[in-house]
């Protein structure tokens, strides 16, 4: 009984040192295309047939293969080909902008359109009478008025 349970241990500790050689969730290729951008046509690696997008997947692939991470793989290729490599700006540092400058703007210009309406709204008085008709096309209208009752 013993031996069977040393033989089943020493079973499973030979079978988790490969398994345990990725201790971190492994990254895809296919999420990497969509976050390089090709350095000579300018679309992402998922959108490229050019000979450097392919390059580069067969770069990534291998180090996939070699365990690495995707932020690990996403700074060697930094390193290699500048910030433009990426599809989209970091999310630190003054590139922080790139993300919140236009969201800045939708709420900027919304706050003014909310602000022109009610300015608007306001100019206008409860008595205000939309328009006038002329004498003439009153008086045609109580005599069609009075022919119906």
């Amino acid at each position: 009984m013993i031996l069977r349970f040393l033989a089943v241990a020493s079973a499973a500790l030979a079978l988790a040192g490969p398994a345990s050689a990725c201790a971190h969730p492994k990254t895809s290729l296919s999420y990497l295309e969509g976050q390089i951008m090709c350095p000579t046509c300018h679309t992402t690696l998922d959108m490229s047939e050019a000979p450097a997008a392919q390059e580069i997947k067969a770069q990534i692939s291998r180090r996939i293969a070699q365990c690495w991470t995707a932020a690990r793989i996403e700074d060697e290729l930094v390193a290699n080909f500048g910030q433009g490599i990426l599809a989209a700006p970091p999310h630190k540092g003054f590139d922080l902008l790139a993300w919140w400058l236009p969201l800045g703007g939708v709420l900027g210009g919304a706050a003014l359109l909310a602000l022109g309406v009610w300015r608007w709204s306001r100019t206008r008085g409860p008595d205000d009478e939309v328009g006038e008709l002329d004498p003439e096309t009153n008086r045609r209208i109580d005599e069609l008025l009075a022919g119906m009752d």
